[in-house]
Order: C-alpha cells, then sequence, then structure tokens
C-alpha cells in the first residue's frame, strides 16, 4: 500500500532518483533541491510504497498579489513519479494530500504550469491564473483557490520563487 508522508531530509537521494528517472534531464533534481536550499521548499511530500519512494511532490514559496493585496500562494511543481509506477494514481494522491496540506497552512492559491487536462481534475483552471501577470501567463499557466475570496481578482501578480529562473 501507497503512503503519502512529509519528505524528511534523509529522504533526498531517494527523491533525486526519483526525479532523475521521471524527466529526461536532471534539471527538475536541481530544481527541488535549489529550491530546498534556499528556504523556498514549503511542502515536500514523497509516496512510499514498502520502503521505497516511489514519487515526490513540492510546493514551494510564490510572491503572490492580488488587487494590491498580497495573497498567500505557493507553486505546485515538479510532481514526479518513478516510471514503472505512473498511471497508478501515485501522483494525484500526492497533489491531493499537498493541496489539504497547503489549505492547513493557510495558502489561499497554488498556481501551477502543466496540462490542463490533468490539473483541471483537481480543481486548476487557467481562469482563475488569468488576472495575475507571470512570464508563464497562457492556457497551461493556472490556478486554483484554496480559500474563497469576497471577490475575485481582477489584477495581480505572481511570481516563483528565484530558483525557478534557472530551470532550464
Amino acid at each position: 500500500m501507497v503512503e503519502v508522508r512529509a519528505a524528511r531530509p534523509a529522504d533526498a537521494a531517494a527523491i533525486r532518483h526519483v526525479l532523475c528517472a521521471a524527466f529526461p534531464t536532471p534539471a527538475e533534481a536541481d530544481l527541488v533541491e535549489a529550491l530546498d536550499r534556499d528556504g523556498d521548499a514549503v511542502l515536500s511530500l514523497v509516496a512510499v510504497d514498502g520502503g521505497t519512494i516511489i514519487g515526490h511532490v513540492l510546493f514551494s514559496r510564490m510572491a503572490v498579489q492580488a488587487d494590491d493585496q498580497p495573497l498567500a500562494g505557493l507553486g505546485l511543481a515538479p510532481v514526479a513519479v518513478t516510471p514503472g509506477r505512473q498511471g497508478e494514481g501515485i501522483g494525484s494522491a500526492m497533489i491531493e494530500a499537498g493541496l489539504r496540506a497547503a489549505q492547513s497552512i493557510g495558502t489561499e492559491i497554488v498556481f501551477v504550469l502543466g496540462e490542463p487536462d490533468y490539473y483541471g481534475q483537481f480543481g486548476f483552471d487557467a481562469g482563475t491564473a488569468e488576472p495575475f501577470a507571470s512570464p508563464y501567463a497562457g492556457p497551461y499557466f493556472q490556478a486554483k483557490m484554496l480559500r474563497t475570496p469576497v471577490n475575485s481578482p481582477t489584477s495581480g501578480r505572481a511570481d516563483y520563487a528565484p530558483a525557478f529562473a534557472d530551470l532550464s
């Protein structure tokens, strides 16, 4: 049975292994390490099966302004599952656990850059992200409000942690 839990410092090598296996280059693994080193990793979760880490998801700090007011925001990225275990719902379980954890710590909005059909099942929507200026603006830049605002934002800005600028 797969367990989703908070990552521990001792999990770092296994997390890197999963990220390097799931993506074509080590760029995402390097990003996770940089976010952690910079203190911008807020929620880091792993999926464990039989004592082996088979998945990882990270939620990192973002600077978010909506209608000139700060919003507590996180960025969801990356999500990785060992290739032999993809398609089993492990990534979904980690994302759902991460969203619950994000809400429990007072996060108001979460952004993701990814496939709309996939992330839409978790409530992410490009329309929610549309008022926020970002270098990633477009149909793949999506957001999910974790706390319903009195009024929907009409303008704003969403800036990922500095380590994202180095992702190539």
